[in-house]
């Protein structure tokens, strides 16, 4: 696992104290170059009426602005989910979390070093690095800590001080409100991004749950469960603090080589097989 050439591996960071993988974190970050503007988009709000400075096209290949609530710095996500998050991308300086289908988060690490951004991703042995070069991912923008060691909050703290985005996986623990403020207040003030999942983390800005809801190139019929897989559809729902919930349908489809993410058409694909949920 490397971040812009330095490594680091779990065979390093065996037999260490916390307080040594403290420093050999931190001097790993060290060599982290200084995070640019390449993965992050600016909302402008210079009038009472406020559009994002980047509109998204439409099907018919014109601008189609998109009011924003206030102008905040985000992180890129897949094109198909900007719609559903309040201003358009993961705000820098805050906490979200993410459960459900684990093809979201690989998405969104994807959106993040495809857009020239570095992303932590912390005790996510089984993290599917093959899926987010299908999306796009790029390896060099990527570090892989599997296993942090018994304190992986802290870990993260580290780690918020040199990449844009940190995915911290918690393995079922919850974290005090106390040392929740804490991280929060770091990240707010290194304008980095905290993304948990498998666990719970009070006080999270936003919260993104994604549930599968069918695969496509299954069969029907007689011919159920065989075939090819040509997609997933999901489904993901956004919650906030100050905002209603909002859920959208999407189609990951494989395309040239690539995982494509798009809205979900409303004609149903003759050959596919939905999950009950």
């Amino acid at each position: 696992m490397t971040v812009s050439g330095a490594s680091v591996t779990p065979d390093v960071l065996d037999g260490l104290s916390l307080p040594e993988r403290v420093a050999l974190l931190r001097s790993r970050m060290a060599a982290v170059p200084s995070r640019g503007e390449t993965a992050s988009v600016r909302i402008e709000s210079s009038d009472p009426d406020p559009v994002r400075s980047d509109p998204i096209r439409s099907d018919f290949g014109e601008a189609e602005p998109i009011r924003a609530v206030r102008q905040r710095a985000v992180l890129p996500v897949p094109s198909a989910l900007i719609d559903v998050l309040p201003h358009g991308g993961l705000v820098r300086g805050t906490v979200a979390s993410v459960s459900g289908a684990g093809s979201l988060l690989i998405g969104l690490v994807a959106a993040v070093t495809g857009a020239g951004g570095h992303v932590a991703v912390i005790g996510q042995p089984r993290f599917g690095i093959l899926a987010a070069v299908e999306m796009g991912a790029q390896l060099s923008k990527l570090a892989l800590i599997p296993d942090p060691g018994p304190d992986p909050v802290e870990v993260a703290a580290i780690l918020l001080d040199g990449v844009d985005l940190v995915v911290l996986g918690l393995g079922g623990m919850s974290v005090s409100p106390t040392r929740a403020r804490a991280v929060v207040a770091r990240a707010r003030s290194k304008g980095s991004t905290l993304l948990v999942t498998d666990g719970h983390w009070d006080g999270a800005e936003l919260r993104l749950d994604a549930s599968v809801h069918g695969y496509d190139g299954l069969g029907t019929g007689r011919e159920l469960g065989r075939g090819r897989l040509r997609g997933v559809r999901l489904s993901v729902c956004a919650r906030g603090k100050a905002m209603r919930p909002r859920t959208v349908r999407l189609d990951l489809r494989s395309e040239n080589g690539r995982i494509e993410w798009h809205a979900e058409e409303r004609e149903q694909n003759p050959l596919s097989i939905a999950v009950s949920t």
